[in-house]
């Protein structure tokens, strides 16, 4: 797998999450951020079990465009 780290959150104080990646091999993204525990938010999603979900800053969302300029990830 050649995981390619797009970003760390730049306002992070430890500066080890949440950070994003692009797996290049099977053309996704893996988001590492923080893991959403609250029942109440967790009711709202349609989330199958096998699937999980996670949180980050809108701030973030700069590395996924950053990547989208560059073109297909093939």
């Amino acid at each position: 797998m050649a995981l390619r780290m797009l970003g760390k959150d730049p306002e992070s104080k430890s500066g080890g999450s949440p950070t994003v990646y692009v797996d290049e091999e099977k053309d996704t993204y893996l988001v590492q951020g923080w893991k959403v525990a609250d029942a109440e938010r967790r009711a709202q999603l349609d989330l199958p079990d096998h699937e999980d979900v996670v949180e980050i800053p809108r701030r973030m969302v700069q590395f996924f465009e950053e990547d989208d300029r560059v073109g297909p990830l093939v």
